[in-house]
Formats: C-alpha cells, sequence, structure tokens
C-alpha cells in the first residue's frame, strides 16, 4: 500500500518514511500543506499522515479541502498541540485518527495499520481469494492450496494489487504508483522481474500478460 506523510519537520518525517517502508508500505514526502493537498487529490494514496502546522496551508485546511472534493482517503492527524479542542477541530474537518507528538513510533504504526484494516473491513474481505490462493492483506500473507508461501515485502505489494482486481488487467504504471514511491526513477520493467519470481513461487498460469496493457491475475 502506498502512504503520504505531509510534515514540515524533515527529520521527523525522514525517520517516519524510512520506518514505515520497512514495515513494507510505498511511501512518499511533502513539507508543504499546498503540495500535500495536491499529491493526495491525486487519489493513489491509501493513507495520509498529515500535520497540522503546516507551511502553505495548514493540516485542517488540506483535509477539509480533501473532504469536500469527496476524497475519502484515511487520514491520521499530527500535531505538536494538545487539548480537547484541537482534537475535536481536526475530527471535525474529517480526519479519521489524531496523533499528539511528542508519540511512539509502535503507537503510529497500530494507529495506520488499524485505519487500513478498518478501510478494509468497510468494504472487502481482508482476505482475497483467487481460485486456489488466498492472499491475507491485514496480516500480509499468501497461501496457495492451504500451505503459506514467503514471499518478500514487494512481491507482496505487486501481487496485492493484482488480487484485489483478479480477473481485470492491471497496468504496470498503476502497480508502479502502488508499490514504488514517487523518488523511484528506475526501470518500469522491474516490475517484470517480480513477476516473474511470483510465478515461479505461485504457478506459471496463475499471472497472464497482457501483451500492451498490462498483467491480469485468474484462477488457476
Amino acid at each position: 500500500m502506498r502512504l503520504l506523510i505531509v510534515e514540515d519537520e524533515k527529520r521527523l518525517a525522514v525517520s517516519l518514511a524510512k520506518g514505515l517502508t520497512a514495515e513494507g508500505f510505498a511511501v512518499d514526502v511533502v513539507h508543504d500543506g499546498l503540495e500535500g493537498l495536491h499529491r493526495a487529490g491525486e487519489g493513489v494514496y491509501d493513507l495520509v499522515v498529515l500535520d497540522i502546522m503546516l507551511p502553505g496551508m495548514n493540516g485542517y485546511r488540506v483535509c477539509a479541502a480533501l473532504r469536500a472534493a469527496g476524497n475519502e482517503v484515511p487520514i491520521l492527524m499530527l500535531t505538536a498541540k494538545d487539548g480537547e479542542y484541537d482534537e475535536a477541530e481536526g475530527l471535525d474537518t474529517g480526519a479519521d485518527d489524531y496523533l499528539t507528538k511528542p508519540f511512539s513510533y509502535v503507537v503510529l504504526v497500530a494507529r495506520v495499520k488499524a485505519l487500513l484494516r478498518r478501510r478494509g473491513s468497510a468494504g472487502a474481505s481482508p482476505v482475497l481469494r483467487v481460485g486456489r490462493l488466498s492472499v491475507d492483506t491485514a496480516a500480509r500473507r499468501v497461501f496457495r492450496d492451504g500451505a503459506e508461501v514467503a514471499l518478500t515485502t514487494k512481491e507482496f505489494a505487486v501481487l496485492e494489487q493484482l488480487a484485489v482486481r483478479a480477473g481485470e488487467v492491471v497496468g504496470k504504471l498503476e502497480i508502479m504508483e502502488h508499490v514504488w514511491d514517487f523518488a523511484y526513477d528506475g526501470d518500469p520493467n522491474i516490475i517484470e522481474v517480480y513477476v516473474s519470481t511470483l510465478r515461479r513461487k505461485l504457478g506459471a498460469g496463475l499471472i497472464q500478460t497482457v501483451r500492451g496493457a498490462g498483467y491480469r491475475l485468474v484462477a488457476s
């Protein structure tokens, strides 16, 4: 899944990004409210971590603008302030959760995962089943014929993007947008490497190549 961090304290932003990347997320970072609004408005993010005190546009206004535009991406707000008024205002503008600085990194990760699970439970089951394949998006585990298959974080992320749209063609660019951050400037054909590895681990017939369009996950 792809996360956006909007935080003007650069050391904190970089630290959070490194930690969340290690958890298996693709993470983008911006340090300005207006840029955060622009990025979040692109609709490619699964969750936004949004500071309140930002240059350009504060977090309250960013959140309110996203909600006014119909963008329902989960938003976890951060602030150095403390008090019921600040929390109420943040939640009033449409934020899903609120964390006061200084906070434990472990708590932040737990809140992020809880918001993502909540979003998943509001719609589809966190366990995606395609034929004999089961993809547990909450536990980040994959099973083939009941036996667990070990995947790296990037392999899982690529498979997840195919599994949530099983039977549909998913383009390379769409996979890139959710699995790699916007700073990645490498060859998009790297996806072919991951697809090849997934076929070797899960079965050659599971992922079809649709020439010129992308890939399709099918029951096999």
